[in-house]
Formats: structure tokens, C-alpha cells, sequence
């Protein structure tokens, strides 16, 4: 212990901190069932993929194993779409099965990507616990890495220049048989318009509730008063009401679920 530059005791690196508890947390979807837990995680000698996590496609121990790669972005930052691409390529490369990347953050442009050819793309959150995670006790059952699927939104066109939203619902990844279904919009608890997006800020312009409980009741008990039915009807909606097309050129949307994961999307608006 006396030998000077000895590594006893030498604290743990931010992304060995990280895959130290995605093994025992796993990734976390909306449902239960849908989470992915990984029978092994190895670091893994790449540019950007820096694991490689085992998890099994169905129920049980019967299933087939996969191989997912793991990207972990900066301790500090936001990830953006070229890390990502260049994440899912290298797993091409290395043959995994899909890429699963984890972030405290991504950029905009980074939440529309999902999928490089063959490989499926996972966005996971990272709860921002991690960044105490030297203080925390690593019981694997916080929501530390929290994927939220893309959601399923439509642009309706509507007389004089006017355009509307509809959210079908939010896709998720299904890892008992590998593929991405729609959840419906009972999964959202609300969504929010920028119906002008100047791609630096975003301002809530709409805002509309969903969810699968009561929120008309729970709204009126958190605010402890009366709300008129007609005005919450308007918000209580998977459709928006109409505006006129952007200046920017561009909308976003950003959607939240009941677990208070948020993803947002930008659209185009000729």
C-alpha cells in the first residue's frame, strides 16, 4: 500500500459507474413487462460502443439470446444525431443486434432517429440520480435508464394555410419479440405544441392532457377549484386545434408520459 502511484482504491470512472448499474437496473420502458434485462455486460473495445449487454428475445430462460450494444454519452453534454449514426454503424460492423444508447440528453435532431439499416436504435434516459451515483446504493430498482418510444404523430392539413396535430400514440420496443408496435395515446399524460419552432427554444404555444385515468378530477383536486367542462374539453384532446402554417417553417412536438420522460419531435411545414 505504500508504493507510490498504486491504483488502491482508485475511483470508479464515469462510464464504469454507468454500466455497473444499467446491469442491475436494466433498461425500463412505460410497461413492466417490456424492460430489457441483461443477462451479462462486457466492456466492449470500440470508438462509441464501449459494452456489449446480453438480453433474451421472449419470455423465460427458453428465449434466443441477443447482443445489444451500448453507447453511453457525455457526463456533462447532449448527445447528438452524428454520434449517434456513427454508434449504430460501428454495431452494424460488429454484427450486434440492436444499439442502445444512454443519455442524460439528446439533441433534437437525435430523438427522429431510431434505426441504420438493420439496427434498431434505443434511446434510454438517464435519470439524473447518476450524477450522485457514488452516494446512492445501486439497488436496480430506480427508474435510472428509461427508454421512451417514438412518438406517432400525424399533420393534418386545414383550410386557409392552417395545419392540426394528431397523436396516435407513442411506438414501443417489445424485446419478447423484437419488434415496435403502437402503444396508443392512453400511454401520453400530456403533449405540448411550438407551433413556430425557431430550432434554439422551445415555447409551449398548445397544450393538451391525455392519460388513462381521470385527469379532469385530478386537475380540479390539484388546483382545488371548479374548471369549466367545455374550455377542458379543448385540452383534453389527441387532435389540436388548428393554427397557421409557421414563419420558421418549422413545428415541434413534445410529448410526456406518465412517468415524466419526455421526447420531442420537429417537423417540416412546406
Amino acid at each position: 500500500m505504500a508504493e507510490p502511484g498504486a491504483a488502491y482504491g482508485e475511483k470508479q470512472t464515469f462510464p464504469q459507474m454507468i454500466l455497473e448499474n444499467l446491469k442491475t437496473a436494466g433498461v425500463q420502458q412505460a410497461h413492466k413487462e417490456d424492460k430489457i434485462t441483461f443477462t451479462a455486460l462486457t466492456p466492449w473495445p470500440g470508438s462509441f460502443v464501449c459494452a456489449e449487454g446480453r438480453y433474451r428475445e421472449g419470455s423465460g430462460t427458453s428465449g434466443k439470446e441477443k447482443r445489444a450494444a451500448i453507447f453511453i454519452g457525455p457526463e456533462f453534454g447532449t448527445v447528438t444525431r452524428p454520434d449517434l449514426v456513427e454508434a449504430a454503424r460501428e454495431a452494424g460492423d460488429a454484427d450486434f443486434d440492436m444499439l442502445i444508447a444512454c443519455a442524460f440528453n439528446y439533441e433534437a435532431h437525435a430523438t427522429e432517429f431510431n434505426k441504420l439499416g438493420r439496427i434498431p436504435v434505443l434511446k434510454a434516459r438517464m435519470n439524473a440520480d447518476l450524477h450522485m451515483a457514488d452516494d446512492l446504493k445501486n439497488t436496480g430498482k430506480g427508474n435510472l435508464f428509461v427508454v421512451f418510444g417514438e412518438p406517432d404523430i400525424e399533420l393534418l392539413k386545414e383550410e386557409d394555410r392552417k395545419v392540426r396535430v394528431k397523436v396516435n400514440g407513442v411506438d414501443v420496443f417489445h424485446p419478447q419479440t423484437g419488434e415496435v408496435r403502437s402503444d396508443g395515446a392512453d400511454g401520453i399524460a400530456c403533449w405540448f405544441i411550438d407551433t413556430d419552432y425557431n430550432e434554439e427554444s422551445f415555447f409551449v404555444r398548445h397544450a393538451y392532457f391525455l392519460g388513462a385515468n381521470d385527469p379532469y378530477n385530478a386537475l380540479k383536486t390539484t388546483l382545488r377549484a371548479e374548471i369549466n367542462e367545455e374550455a377542458w374539453a379543448t385540452l383534453h384532446s389527441d387532435t389540436s386545434r388548428p393554427f397557421p402554417k409557421p414563419k420558421s417553417g418549422r413545428i415541434a412536438v413534445k410529448v410526456i408520459n406518465h412517468l415524466g420522460d419526455e421526447v420531442m419531435k420537429v417537423f417540416k411545414v412546406a
